[in-house]
């Protein structure tokens, strides 16, 4: 067992026995993955903190029940896939509308926009066309191809890592990322002069 899994697995025992600090040490040490994560399934910050939030009580009342079967970031990241998948559950059953997405001024009503820090969007398009271009791809997949793709593509998990985190078989796994990377394609096809698919 690696040195990281024995600080895991001794932070675990504490935080089951009701040590807070050794579960907020859990947290501190995945925090910025499970954000990372949740940002690359949902595109959106708020939306990621969120997901990151819940996952995190989750886990803090289920905590008891971890066995230690799987690494501790394997069973985070199921989790941190089912919060994902219930947000988007959720927001399917109740369509709602910011009410601050417009604006009232003298000349009338117009649409809020949020000025963005980063690279402007000429920038952004001379640098990053393709990989923007894949990303709208990856969200428009359903969302367990979006999952599939993020974490073997993104976060780098091995079959056998996702297979635990999705608790599926690994054929089942290698299926359907398969089928997502088809799905992916099927996409892209209409920008074969960026891609060359």
């Amino acid at each position: 067992m690696s040195e990281r899994a024995l600080e895991d697995q001794l932070n675990i025992t504490r935080a089951q026995s009701g040590d807070t600090a050794a579960f907020n040490a859990l947290i501190r040490k995945y925090e910025v993955r499970a954000y990372q994560y949740a940002f690359r399934l949902t595109r959106n910050s708020e939306e990621a903190s969120d997901i990151v939030a819940e996952a995190f009580v989750r886990i803090f009342n289920a905590l008891h029940n971890f066995k230690g079967q799987s690494a501790f970031s394997t069973w985070m990241y199921r989790i941190l896939t089912n919060c994902f998948l219930d947000i988007r559950k959720r927001e399917r059953s109740r369509p709602s509308t910011s009410l601050e997405s417009t604006l009232q001024t003298d000349d009338g009503e117009m649409e809020r926009q949020i000025e963005d820090p980063g690279r402007t969007p000429h920038q952004e398009l001379e640098r990053n066309e393709r990989e923007s271009r894949m990303e709208r791809a990856v969200s428009v997949l359903p969302e367990y191809q979006r999952a599939m793709i993020v974490m073997y593509h993104a976060e780098m998990m091995s079959y056998e890592d996702i297979a635990a985190a999705l608790d599926l078989p690994i054929g089942t796994v290698k299926s359907r990322l398969n089928r997502a990377r088809l799905s992916l394609r099927e996409i892209l096809v209409k920008d074969e002069e960026l891609f060359r698919i």
